[in-house]
Parts: structure tokens; sequence; C-alpha cells
């Protein structure tokens, strides 16, 4: 699942970059469906980070992985 959450990061990854940031794929745990990330460049501390998160990044992942259950930054 490492290699499909990477793959659908890569494809969200211009539109953060764009704006000066990136996301890194810190982790997946496969037992329950969590992906954790850490926002980086602009993106980190950014107001609109957890929007970006939820309704950006965690929403892709579950569209394209059903498996994925939640994305959380770390």
């Amino acid at each position: 699942m490492k290699e499909k959450v990477e793959e659908v990061l890569a494809k969200v990854r211009p539109m953060l970059q764009r704006d000066g940031g990136d996301v890194e794929l810190i982790g997946v745990d496969e037992d329950d469906g969590t992906v954790k990330v850490k926002l980086t460049g602009a993106c980190h501390g950014c107001p609109m980070a957890s929007l970006t998160l939820k309704r950006g990044i965690e929403a892709k992942l579950k569209e394209e992985i059903p498996e994925v259950k939640e994305v959380v930054s770390v």
C-alpha cells in the first residue's frame, strides 16, 4: 500500500509545490488505514494546512485507495 500512497502523493505534490510547499510520506499503517505525512516548506505552519491535508491530500488518497481511512500530519 505504501507504493500506492507514494503514487497518489506524486499527483498531489505539484499543487503544493506551486505554492512553495511539499508533502513527505512518513509512514503507512495498513492495519488501521492511517497515513502519516509531514507538510514542508510553505505548507508547514500555514493557516490553510489542515484544509489542504483533509480536503486535498486525504480526499485524493481515499478516492484512489479505499483502504486509506485517515491522513494525519506529524
